[in-house]
């Protein structure tokens, strides 16, 4: 494993608040290498993709393309999960060996007037125990103003709240009961490009719309999770029905 003294820092920091900022975690030539794939991915792959491997604020406009999934499907993608850099990171920040679950890629088109709702990733991923770690690149600058994550500081140590269907479009379920004083007191993180947050699998966070009428909010992303973790097949079988009846309700097939 992995055991700089920056990921050792960092592992206290994650132990503590349930996320950490890793400033130029991708060095110049490799944020090019990954860009470049991202281009082909959403040029030739994404317009063979299901409605539910790929979501677009509006359909009709690709330039609004604000999700995509399941994207080990493609040879770059399926081998960059095992990328040292990453899977080191993922291992030290979880304290054992960590596999990637799939690549995810996420965008706030500019004037998205959607907010990302506040969630626990962990009341998607259904696992116990919960050694899971989503590690988050920022692919343009990001703050306040286009939509950036804010956490809630030590919310990973609570378990997970109880969550109920949000609506929104990648984000199927939203904590019904997140206070004002817990908003106030979340933490905005501001990135530039090559940056990194790594966040836990029960970290309260999320984020505004981007007000932005000229800037995107692009990031991707890779779930890590530890050796010791197990899928709860029936909390999964539970969130699974609830996220067909919500794409079906949403008009995606």
């Amino acid at each position: 494993m992995f055991r700089s003294p920056v990921t050792q820092q960092a592992k206290l920091a994650f132990d503590r608040d349930g996320y950490v900022v890793i400033r130029e975690f991708l060095a110049e030539p490799e944020m090019a290498e990954l860009q470049s794939h991202l281009e082909r991915y959403i040029r030739d792959v994404v317009p063979t993709l299901p409605a539910t491997a790929a979501f677009f604020q509006d359909p009709s406009r690709p330039e609004t393309l604000k999700q995509m999934q399941h994207m080990d499907g493609d040879p770059f993608f399926r081998e960059y999960t095992q990328h040292d850099k990453w899977v080191d990171l993922a291992a030290t920040l979880l304290g054992e060996p960590a596999a990637c679950a799939s690549p995810e890629w996420f965008n706030k088109p500019p004037g998205t007037p959607h907010a990302t709702p506040p969630h626990q990733d962990n009341s998607y991923f259904c696992l116990q125990p919960a050694q899971v770690v989503t590690l988050w690149l920022a692919l343009d600058h990001v703050d306040e103003e286009n939509g950036c994550l804010r956490y809630v500081r030590g919310s990973h140590r609570q378990g997970i709240r109880p969550h109920q269907a949000s609506r929104v479009l990648g984000f199927s379920q939203a904590i019904h009961d997140f206070s004002d004083e817990e908003d106030a007191e979340s933490i905005a993180v501001h990135l530039q490009p090559g940056d990194l947050v790594a966040h836990h699998g029960e970290t309260i966070h999320r984020a505004e719309a981007n007000r932005s009428t000229t800037r995107h909010r692009r990031a991707f992303a890779m779930v890590y999770k530890g050796a010791s973790c197990r899928l709860d097949s029936e909390a999964y079988q539970r969130y699974q029905a609830a996220l067909q009846g919500q794409h079906e309700a949403l008009g995606i097939e």
